[in-house]
């Protein structure tokens, strides 16, 4: 053991320089390891599908109607910088230690059991449950075409679609995102373009709209007829949580770093240009949604709506401009962002799973892998739970099924939550073992305010989640369990596993910064030179 005054000394991580320790040390026996099959440009387009959903396409609708345009602008901006924040935190530690479990390891290493414990359950559940609501959303998309076929078939035929995709291992997944991200971000890019284009007048009725729904209806809406600086705040604030909601799945790239190829320089990569992403497709996305569709046009409310594009504020905006062609377009991108979703919902489920029971904190069985390093239990364990996506198809059972889904949400908080206290630790072991961070393969200096900020806004955002069942004729017990249920239950889970495991939190001399370090920087490789002008552009934008 290291003696203080070495321990104290400022230290750097160079290649080579620190032994192996993965045997049979702290981080317990040796296991059937993942492979690295994730290449750099899948890497950077998980990161890019993660950020760009269907809280995007449709989430956006109720969220104009709630909180008017600039209150759409501010709510998602603000949001926005709270997840930059959580991914400049999770890049540096994820950056540093890329290992199967991601996060919910990390928990463990810098933090304690119990918060591995809590974290990876509630990441695991959050996504179980989301992956058979987007196939559930994937068949009622369908059906803008198909109207005689049961929705049980096309949930069926994308369970098989999607199940396949995660049996044929990490690399088929990463192609498979690629496909879809790229459809994505071109939709959202050509949306953009075309909202400049009809907000200008460049649209068949050559209506030149510029801010006049700024003027009129407001920038801000009254939230539930409450007049004045009141009712636009709580309109806001509506936003704000419709807001997170959208950005959930934005750490994604954490869980995949364990399976990716030379992690310590692909990961840092996309970290780095999640601000880009988040201003250009979330902040300019909103922007334009503002400036084209009124906050009290009818067709914004997606309460018992159908989840077709017929009420994304996009189509609204190009049906007004008197295209017609458009909705069935953008619709089939919707279904593929669906398709998408619930690839990404299994691969991180089944992900979270087996880092779960790396840390003990889940049966052994679900470490089993193939000679290809494939969690074929976990992904078949998985898989099962898509039989839920048939709620959806029965009157009645879709609202249980929509409870859920609001659980789920609240989960993604705390999961953020936990991320940002990670870090915080992790923050202090490298000071209290004099630790140089910029040595790191990845750091910034807005640390650790930055995770501070990540962990009161999500705690705040989550505690104030529900709110409007508090005001006066607005109870809903279904809305305040669904809400304030997941929001107990994480540091019910801390503190019962707290008791159970008996273990208090590392202290930040003890803190291990060596294990699994060997094995990272052997999977390191310098990346050929680009031959031309075409490959040096590639290079550069993945």
């Amino acid at each position: 053991m290291d003696s203080p005054n070495e321990k104290n000394e400022t230290k750097e991580y160079v290649k080579g320089s620190v032994e192996d320790v993965s045997d049979e040390s702290s981080m317990g026996p040796r296991v059937q390891s993942l492979h690295r099959q994730l290449k750099n440009r899948h890497i950077a387009m998980i990161s890019i599908g993660g950020v760009i959903g269907t809280g995007l396409f449709l989430g956006t609708a109720n969220a104009l109607r709630h909180g008017g345009p600039v209150g759409l602008l501010l709510g998602y901006g603000i949001m926005g910088s709270i997840i930059f924040c959580m991914m400049i935190t999770l890049g540096e530690m994820v950056s540093f230690l890329p290992i199967p479990g991601g996060h919910i390891k990390l928990a463990e290493r810098f933090v304690d059991p119990a918060l591995s414990f809590a974290t990876g359950w509630n990441y695991w559940y959050n996504w179980l449950v989301t992956g058979p609501g987007e196939l559930s959303a994937a068949s009622v998309i369908i059906s803008y075409w198909d109207k005689t076929t049961n929705p049980s078939v096309w949930i069926v035929v994308c369970a098989i679609v999607v199940i396949t995709i995660n049996m044929l291992g990490a690399g088929a997944y990463g192609e498979a995102e690629f496909v879809f991200a790229s459809i994505k971000v071109l939709t959202i890019t050509g949306l953009i373009i075309l909202g400049i284009v009809l907000d200008l007048g460049g649209g068949p009725n050559h209506d030149r709209i510029g801010f006049r729904y700024w003027k009129n209806p407001g920038p801000f809406t009254a939230y539930d007829g409450i007049a004045g600086s009141k009712g636009h705040f709580l309109g806001w604030w509506a936003v704000l949580t419709q807001a997170a909601f959208s950005f959930l799945g934005t750490e994604i790239v954490a869980i995949a770093a364990g399976e990716a190829k030379n992690p310590r320089r692909n990961v840092p990569k996309a970290i780095r240009r999640v601000y880009v992403r988040i201003l250009l497709f979330y902040v300019g996305g909103t922007t334009v949604i503002g400036l084209l569709v009124p906050s009290n046009e009818p067709r914004l409310n997606l309460s018992g709506g159908k989840g077709t594009a017929a009420a994304s504020p996009f189509v609204i905006a190009i049906q007004n401009a008197g295209i017609k062609a458009l909705p069935s377009i953008i619709n089939a991108c919707l279904l593929t962002s669906a398709w998408s979703a619930a690839s990404s919902d299994l691969y991180t489920s089944s992900r979270s799973l087996y880092g779960l029971a790396i840390a003990g904190n889940a049966p052994k069985v679900f470490l089993r892998t193939t000679r290809r390093g494939l969690p074929w239990v976990s992904i078949v364990f998985c898989s099962l739970f898509i039989l839920l996506g048939f709620m959806g198809t029965k009157s009645g059972s879709g609202e249980v099924f929509e409870w859920l889904s609001t659980m789920t949400s609240i989960s993604g908080l705390w999961t953020w939550f936990g991320i940002a206290l990670t870090y915080i630790q992790f923050h202090k072991g490298m000071k209290a073992q004099g630790i140089d961070r910029r040595t790191l393969p990845y750091w910034t200096r807005l640390q650790p305010f930055a995770a501070w900020y990540t962990l009161v806004g999500c705690l705040i955002i989550g505690l104030f989640g529900g709110y409007a069942v508090f005001l006066k004729g607005n109870w809903n017990t279904a809305t305040f369990v669904t809400t304030y249920l997941p929001f107990i239950g994480f540091p019910v889970m801390y503190i019962g596993a707290r008791l159970y495991h008996r273990v208090g939190p590392v202290a930040p001399i003890d803190m291990d910064f060596k294990s699994d370090i060997a094995e990272i920087e052997a999977d390191i490789v310098d990346d050929p030179p680009p031959k031309n002008k075409m490959e040096a552009f590639w290079a550069w934008l993945m």
